[in-house]
């Protein structure tokens, strides 16, 4: 269920939009902690998503049912190595 409530824009403030969206309780609760590492709230978080679609006019990310394959440890830095020389 998505639920939005519409203010008013003034002078000084552009008219926001209130978003309510259902998520997992577990979800949410391990998103905030990551969130709170980075000085954020999951608010902050979906403003910067739909900033980052309305930039791309796309999703910032694939979405797929054919992920690509995760490397392994030596071969990501095999990776890196190759990409940015031996450090």
């Amino acid at each position: 269920m998505i639920k939005t409530v519409t203010k008013r824009a003034t002078p000084k403030v552009a008219a926001t939009t209130l978003f309510r969206a259902r998520v997992p309780v577990a979800r949410l609760a391990r998103v905030e902690k990551v969130l709170a590492r980075l000085g954020m709230k999951p608010g902050d978080a979906f403003n910067l998503l739909l900033a980052q679609i309305e930039l791309r006019e796309e999703l910032p990310f694939a979405v797929t049912t054919q992920p690509t394959k995760l490397l392994s440890d030596a071969a990501q830095a095999q990776a890196w190595t190759d990409q940015l020389g031996d450090y």
